[in-house]
């Protein structure tokens, strides 16, 4: 079972997307192991978002993702990096197919909604970033043999 870290941004947050988007992730299938409201420091911040250090957006995306709480999730299931990454669509909203969350909901990349890991490594360093091993949580949904193989 792969895991994935989603971030709804404070634009997210201040919009009142929290509930639509776990609902859209929970209806293509995908179990919430983990999830929190946070105000994320600068510190974690530029721990996260490292790699894009010393570019010209680099400073603002600090900026702007410590500006307000941000909902921190844990999801799962086989796949769940492409399937989240496809749910949420592209990085530029203007890019994103409709029926994604940014597709529907963003209008600016430097506004677009929610983030979601890259790949297994990043995954595994974000979610580490945000939680404890003993605040993810292990369990099976009743449903689960009718969306998992």
């Amino acid at each position: 079972m792969e895991q994935t870290l989603v971030i709804i941004k404070p634009d997210g947050v201040q919009r009142g997307l929290i509930g639509p988007t776990i609902t859209r992730l929970e209806r293509r299938g995908l179990r919430l192991v983990a999830l929190k409201l946070m105000q994320i420091s600068k510190e974690l911040a530029s721990r996260h978002y490292a790699i894009h250090q010393g570019k010209p957006f680099y400073e603002p995306l600090l900026e702007y993702v410590t500006s307000g709480p941000v909902a921190v999730m844990v999801w799962e299931a086989p796949n769940a990096i492409s399937i989240v990454r496809k749910t949420l669509g592209a990085t530029r909203p203007a890019e994103a197919e409709p029926g994604t969350i940014r597709g529907d909901f963003g209008l600016e990349v430097g506004r677009n909604i929610v983030h979601g890991s890259d790949g297994p490594e990043s995954a595994a360093f974000e979610i580490d970033l945000f939680f404890e091993k003993d605040e993810l949580v292990n369990w099976q949904r009743s449903l689960d043999r009718w969306i998992f193989e």
